[in-house]
């Protein structure tokens, strides 16, 4: 992990390709406790090698030739791989010139091919310099030039230059090349580390004090991207200038944090550029399977590929977690603090996603201990869009089950309950409504007497009415709530005010706490209460759908990423993915299997999502899927037809049978066929068995619409 530590800010090192500089945090607020006597203190970060300074980090260029670049010092390629002679042909041609040249160049000094070629020295020179010195200058310019013609002809006919070229192509040239990429000026009118966008609306003291923050080493990765964030803020609302200007002269680097007060994750498993909003994944792997001009070339994600939500899968083992959860919540987190994003995680318990002071709320569910528990209805006070949202968790994954006659099945029993006591029923209290238990409705009865709620209690004898039908859902939703009505989860699942400072419990998604930078992670119980937690995952989905597309600020992007998505999908949250990509929102859904989706719902959500991934070690079931979605391409093959020759001349036959009694084989020719042929980008074979082990198939599509080719990526193995 080379992105932790601090700045170094006693000696100035040169920027590496892919490096951004290591994160600056805060100074201690008090002396930390020390060690037992005798042992070292334990590192604050991992140690770290030599890395850019920030100012370094902020003059590299970033340039893109397509979604997923990894755009910090890269170079774009050609789109087309020239025609070129192997090199092994190259270098034997240039030995071969260069042996020709000095063989020549020996028989002109030798005098084996006599003197004609000094004529030119003899006739421009006159004989009264014979012996001296400029007789002797002038024979060694006449020499020289010379030498330099057959260098010149000789070098042309060995192709010289075009092996130099090549040479000065190669991987290990271009990696220390790429070392020490191309910075704009430093000091000059658009230098970024100067803030020239301060200076140019008047604020040249805040960027002086920026500028002194930054070379003294107490600014950060996220400390820049956030004091920008917050510039533009300004921009687009000037009354908060004045605010700007004084949090930044007060607090320096610290100005405009995060509520949380934090200015950086504890600890970074993936190398991040937060000024491109990028998160390396790998690189691409450099074969003929991907196109020439990514071929090499490193892929990141962010919000403009997120966007468009990611489906990944891979069997267990394959590196889900580690090489992509993990990464993409990580960097999204960084965007957090920043003021750019909110991320929610869910994952089951355990799993290795960072520790619990990298996140703003942590959700254990089933676990005493938490500090947080979860608001199963979002916050909201809608009875309709809280049945409706219900539904979908409840019984959105039953085969044959209408989710609509579900919701309105709940519908008649919160509305009521609502009216009557002022906050939906918690999980006991639904269990028994919906079990139809008499003590609980007629208390709910009396209650909207009393009040004269007339139209709740239509709505409560509605619900009366239809209990016990044969397509009655009531029985069906009465027994997953059941699923939640256990000891286990006593405590959890409060219906008090929604909190979404982050500082209470519970939590509830709702619009609003998608409009701050809140970093969430919820643990499901997966162990003990499989089917709860499936449960929770569909809600969680589900609001989040909904509530990402209800938000009056869509400026911060907000996701949520699932570490396991097995049975969580539904034909309507499958529909709602596609909505995310205007609502500036993003899913991220991984699988063991395309099996644990209901086979309805395969090709659908390989439609949904913009980006695919497929994991080393997918089987070719799951294979046939992504290849049908990733479809067909118009490639070149060559046919090689080998046809025996038979000579008519009675002394050819007798050379051809000596020939073929020397090399064991037949005269032949050889006769080419070129076509043009659609094939599949990757066949269900391919994925299946081609695919090395911590590598994947991946393909990606932008917001905008841009699309990159299916590319085989080498992925980075995070800590």
């Amino acid at each position: 992990m080379d992105t932790d530590g601090t700045y170094g800010t006693d000696e100035k090192r040169p920027p590496r390709a892919g490096h951004v500089p290591r994160p600056a945090g805060p100074p201690p607020a008090g002396p930390p406790a020390g060690p037992p006597p005798g042992l070292p203190p334990k590192p604050a970060h991992a140690p770290a090698g030599p890395g850019p300074s920030l100012a370094d980090w902020l003059r590299t260029p970033r340039s893109s030739d397509g979604p997923g670049v990894w755009t910090y010092g890269h170079v774009p390629r050609a789109a087309e791989e020239p025609e070129r002679t192997p090199t092994r042909q190259l270098i034997s041609g240039a030995l071969i010139a260069l042996l020709a040249g000095l063989l020549l160049w020996s028989l002109l000094w030798n005098g084996y091919l006599g003197g004609f070629w000094l004529w030119p020295l003899y006739m421009f020179t006159p004989d009264s310099w014979a012996g001296k010195l400029p007789s002797v200058v002038a024979s060694y310019i006449w020499y020289a030039l010379v030498g330099a013609a057959l260098v010149v002809g000789f070098g042309r006919l060995g192709r010289w230059p075009e092996l130099a070229r090549r040479m000065l192509r190669s991987r290990p040239v271009r990696a220390v090349q790429a070392t020490v990429p191309a910075r704009p000026e430093e000091g000059g009118p658009d230098d970024p580390a100067a803030w020239p966008q301060l200076r140019g609306a008047g604020l040249g003291e805040i960027a002086d004090r920026l500028g002194a923050e930054a070379g003294a080493g107490r600014m950060n990765d996220v400390d820049y991207a956030r004091i920008r964030r917050a510039w533009e803020s300004v921009r687009a609302e000037p009354s908060r200038a004045v605010a700007f200007a004084d949090s930044v002269r007060d607090k320096g680097a610290g100005a405009c944090v995060h509520p949380s007060g934090a200015r950086d994750l504890p600890v970074r498993a993936a190398r991040h550029d937060l000024l491109a909003r990028q998160v390396l994944l790998g690189t691409v792997d450099d074969s003929a399977r991907n196109p020439y001009g990514r071929r090499g070339t490193r892929l990141a994600l962010d919000p403009a590929v997120l966007g468009t939500s990611l489906l990944a899968v891979g069997p267990s083992g394959a590196g889900k977690t580690r090489q992509l959860v993990r990464p993409v919540v990580e960097s999204l987190a960084l965007q957090a603090l920043a003021g750019q994003a909110a991320v929610i995680v869910v994952a089951q318990a355990g799993a290795q996603l960072g520790p619990d002071t990298a996140y703003d709320v942590v959700v254990r569910v089933g676990d005493p201990g938490s500090v947080h528990d979860l608001d199963l209805y979002g916050g909201t006070t809608d009875a309709d869009e809280a049945a409706t949202l219900l539904a979908e968790a409840f019984v959105g994954d039953v085969p044959g089950m209408e989710v609509r006659r579900a919701a309105t099945a709940l519908a008649q029993l919160l509305g009521p309950f609502r009216a009557a006591h002022g906050r939906f029923p918690a999980v006991p209290e639904l269990r028994e409504l919906l079990d139809q238990v008499p003590g609980a409705l007629g208390a709910l009865r009396t209650v909207l007497e009393d009040a004269g709620a007339h139209v709740m209690l239509r709505e409560l004898d509605a619900r009366e009415r239809q209990y016990g039908a044969h397509d009655d859902p009531g029985p069906a939703l009465a027994d997953r709530v059941a699923l939640l009505d256990r000891p286990a989860f006593a405590g959890f699942f409060n219906v008090k005010a929604p909190d979404t400072s982050g500082q209470g419990r519970p939590f509830s998604l709702s619009p609003g706490a998608l409009e701050h930078p809140l970093r969430v992670r919820v643990d499901l119980p997966e162990r003990g209460h499989a089917d709860a937690s499936r449960i929770l995952a569909r809600l969680l989905l589900a609001q989040f759908n909904a509530c990402a597309a209800a938000r009056a600020d869509r400026s911060l992007f907000a996701f949520l990423a699932f570490d396991d998505a097995s049975h969580t999908l539904t034909p309507q949250t499958v529909r709602g993915l596609q909505r995310l990509r205007s609502a500036n929102a993003g899913v991220l859904l991984t699988l063991r299997t395309l099996d644990d989706v209901p086979e309805a719902l395969r090709t659908p959500l390989l439609g949904a999502v913009g980006c695919r991934m497929a994991f080393s070690g997918v089987t070719t079931w799951d294979g046939k899927r992504f290849a049908e979605a990733w479809g067909t391409e118009w490639v070149e093959t060559r046919d090689v037809t080998h046809r025996t020759v038979f000579a008519d001349q009675p002394l050819t036959r007798a050379i051809h049978a000596f020939r073929k009694l020397v090399t064991g084989k037949a005269v032949t020719t050889d006769a080419v066929t070129v076509r043009q042929v659609e094939r599949e980008r990757w066949s269900a074979s391919d994925l299946a068995h081609a695919v090395p082990p911590g590598h994947a198939v991946l393909s990606l599509t932008s917001v905008k619409g841009e699309r990159a080719a299916p590319l085989l990526v080498r992925l980075i193995a995070t800590g």
